[in-house]
């Protein structure tokens, strides 16, 4: 399970502290995930039959414990469970953070919907290309659905807040070498889709996973058996740590628009240069089981 929250920065106006919504948001999630697994498998079946709890559920329960405790404000939020028995990422987003993910496609075997036909073959640096994009969902430019409360069930104000039912909740079927990045919209506001991938892609050559741009390499190391988990359990987080950074100084650039600015022209709203915002970025690594893993085997 993994997840992030943004707190809404106009709860200041008011002396409210938009991080105490956000933070209590994701500390309940996480405490209801413990919690679950806690409770250990079901009875009948024991590990095979054991129902997971899924993101809406998690969003659900935490939401109205932040409700319980009485704390102030509003925040998205989005949340993810990765199945490595199914092979696929299931998700709840709630706003206007999101996922991508990011896998290289060979143009020689890809389908006609994933063939790149827009660059020639010989000029391309790479098949690594965004294979999934989550929806964002929005009342208005800028005004994200959100969770939230006034600390007054029969303020009208409150009518507005959103439930983790209206969150887009789906599965997507996840394959081995995919980057999967969930972040808030401090990441998407300031970096676009496509340069996140070249990152990817620079991070991928610089710790061997991919050499040049040719995967034929990395499906002979996989049949070997070395999949380098190591090398990516210690370097995914640099992944998410460059990306990060390349959206603060984006939004601190006012000499070029940023995908924000491009939206908010769009909305006939007269805006140039980055969006100064805070950001939170989670960046995973499907490498597969190392060499000596067994399987069913549990792990710390």
């Amino acid at each position: 399970y993994f997840g992030v929250a943004d707190g809404v920065g106009s709860w200041r106006e008011y002396g409210v502290d938009p991080r105490d919504f956000s933070h209590k948001l994701m500390q309940e999630c996480s405490n209801i995930i413990v919690e679950a697994s806690d409770q250990g498998p079901n009875k009948i079946g024991e590990d095979k039959f054991r129902r997971m709890i899924t993101p809406a559920e998690i969003i659900g329960q935490a939401y109205e414990r932040v409700k319980a405790d009485n704390i102030i404000g509003s925040s998205t939020a989005c949340v993810a469970l990765f199945d490595n028995t199914r092979h696929q990422l299931h998700f709840s987003n709630l706003g206007d953070s999101g996922i991508i993910v990011l896998r290289h496609i060979d143009s020689d075997i890809a389908g006609a919907l994933k063939r790149d036909r827009t660059t020639p073959r010989e000029r391309r640096t790479s098949d690594l290309r965004v294979a999934f994009v989550s929806q964002q969902q929005l009342v208005a430019f800028n005004h994200p659905f959100q969770l939230g409360w006034t600390g007054d069930e029969s303020d009208v104000t409150g009518a507005s807040f959103k439930s983790a039912a209206d969150s887009c909740t789906t599965s997507i079927h996840i394959r081995r070498g995919d980057i999967i990045i969930m972040a808030t919209d401090g990441l998407f506001d300031n970096v676009e889709v496509d340069d996140i991938a070249s990152m990817a892609l620079a991070w991928e050559q610089r710790h061997g996973f991919i050499r040049g741009g040719d995967i034929l390499a990395r499906e002979k190391r996989w049949a070997m058996g070395n999949s380098l988990s190591p090398i990516s359990a210690e370097f995914t987080s640099e992944l998410g740590d460059e990306i990060c950074q390349k959206a603060r100084e984006n939004s601190l650039d006012n000499t070029k628009d940023s995908p924000f600015a491009i939206l908010a022209k769009e909305n006939d709203i007269m805006y140039s240069g980055g969006m100064p915002d805070d950001c939170t970025v989670i960046a995973l690594h499907v490498v597969g089981r190392r060499a000596d893993d067994i399987l069913g085997q549990d792990h710390q």
